[in-house]
């Protein structure tokens, strides 16, 4: 069977569901647009951060294409990622494990 007939026998299988996600939308977006600002409002509030978002990304996107990539970037990271993962090397390895005396409990 092909993939668009066995989305259709889903479907058909699953319709009151797919109705009623359907209608759930609906609704929501309605409610939304008739209870929530509008997008102007929205716009003109974050508009400063909307500003330096894309003064951002438009820096990040120039600094990635004038700089070359560092040789030996795949290699850069590895410490810290074996650090944190917990991978230590042999020479940091403890000799032997460290035992703990417990005193013994006062009697009472």
């Amino acid at each position: 069977m092909t993939t668009k007939a066995k989305l259709g026998e889903l479907m058909w299988e699953h319709r009151l569901r797919a109705a009623a996600a359907v209608a759930f939308l609906a609704v929501a977006v309605v409610s939304i647009s008739a209870v929530g600002p509008r997008l102007g409002a929205v716009v003109s509030f974050f508009w400063p951060l909307l500003v330096s978002t894309g003064f951002f990304l438009v820096a990040i996107t120039v600094l990635l294409r004038i700089s070359p990539p560092p040789s030996g970037a795949e290699e850069s990271g590895k410490e810290i990622i074996d650090f944190v993962a917990g991978c230590r090397p042999d020479h940091l390895l403890p000799e032997a494990p460290a035992t703990v005396e417990v005193p013994p409990e006062p009697e009472i």
